[in-house]
């Protein structure tokens, strides 16, 4: 059981990273560009054995190399397996493995990559002969950092299909900066309040067989209730909320701060009612019993960083539009008989993750 909790954990910080960036350590600005971005297998694709040499897939007259999406397989590998141990191959997110989602995330990344150089070439949008140079260096950078087992693993990738890739990331990442060059809209304090509060969670639910969420029936779930009742109880007669929460609470974090929108509505409507110190009554939600207490009502410093995030969900929102609009008939084929081949590298020597960061240390100026 403990080995199921664990996994059970492991997924829920997996698939908290994964909403917060597509792919984990990568394209910050078009990954994340906007919620409507379509993978490319959702969208009128076509499977064919029409492809030669190493083809992976075609987008239009933009086509990616087995060696291109091993570039990207490669560095996300050696990011999760940093991140979480190489144990992580092992654990599922809801019925794919986690090789399948790190695939298919691989995948979407470059096909966006590749969609959005094809809008750019329609807005009329080209790398200056300054930003070939750095894509250049940046290539002949990364290149030599590699070990002859990287290479091997990026299926004998060379180094001009690296400075190729950072072309078309940097022609991608130059396409988003203009289209939302203009949108910078006001955020007003009560739109972006976060505010923080402390958490008592009671779980209605357990880890089968599987370390997957079974919930309790009416019986056991009346259980947990009438304990978060009695834990209310205690907390009116003057016991300290903070030796509670210690005592009964199963969430992974005591003190939590959030804006509206971030957490279930039922929690939001009642978090942004409650004065400072003053405790909630039992929330109801899908899979617990929550008692809150207020610790602030208005985290200004929380406020300010929620304004940037929101402004930039507008971005990618007004970008989403335009680039759904732009694919949404682009002709699209894929090699299913070459992807269903592709696996992650079973080589020792293979611990490269910083493709991207050497992207942002050319182009932003970012490392040493």
């Amino acid at each position: 059981m403990l080995r199921e909790l664990k996994n059970f954990y492991i997924r829920n910080k997996i698939q908290k990273t994964l909403r917060k960036t597509a792919v984990v350590a990568v394209f910050l600005l078009v990954l994340s560009a906007a919620s409507g971005c379509k993978k490319l297998d959702n969208t009128r694709i076509v499977f064919t054995t029409g492809f030669s040499g190493d083809e992976l897939f075609r987008i239009e007259e933009m086509t990616c190399t087995e060696s291109e999406f091993m570039v990207y397989l490669v560095n996300e590998q050696d990011t999760y397996e940093n991140g979480f141990g190489r144990d992580i191959w092992n654990v599922s997110v809801g019925n794919e493995t986690m090789e399948e989602r790190v695939k298919e995330n691989c995948l979407s990344t470059l096909a966006q990559v590749k969609a959005m150089n094809l809008l750019a070439v329609e807005n009329g949008i080209v790398l200056t002969d300054s930003e070939l140079s750095l894509a250049e260096e940046a290539g002949k950078a990364y290149y030599n950092s590699l070990s002859e087992d990287e290479i091997k693993a990026m299926k004998n990738v060379s180094r001009e299909t690296i400075i190729k890739l950072y072309e078309e990331y940097a022609l991608a990442d130059k396409l988003y900066k203009y289209i939302i060059k203009d949108i910078n809209p006001e955020i007003s304090d009560d739109e972006a309040r976060t505010i923080t509060v402390e958490q008592i969670v009671l779980n209605t639910w357990k880890l089968d067989a599987s370390g997957n969420k079974e919930y309790f029936g009416a019986v056991e779930k009346a259980q947990v209730y009438s304990t978060a009742r009695d834990i209310l109880s205690q907390i009116n007669a003057g016991t300290d909320f903070d030796v509670l929460l210690e005592q009964y609470s199963e969430a992974e974090e005591g003190t939590v701060s959030f804006g509206k929108g971030d957490v279930d509505e039922k929690i939001e409507e009642v978090a942004f009612n409650l004065d400072t110190g003053e405790v909630s009554k039992i929330i109801e939600t899908e899979d617990a019993y929550v008692i809150l207490k207020c610790v602030s009502t208005f985290n200004r410093e929380e406020t300010e960083v929620n304004k940037v995030r929101i402004v930039e969900e507008r971005k990618r929102e007004v970008f989403g539009q335009q680039y759904d609009a732009f694919t949404a008939d682009l002709s699209r084929v894929m090699n299913n008989e070459l992807w269903e081949k592709i696996t992650l590298s079973t080589l020792e020597n293979v611990t490269t993750t910083s493709f991207f960061e050497v992207y942002d240390k050319y182009f932003n100026g970012n490392g040493s």
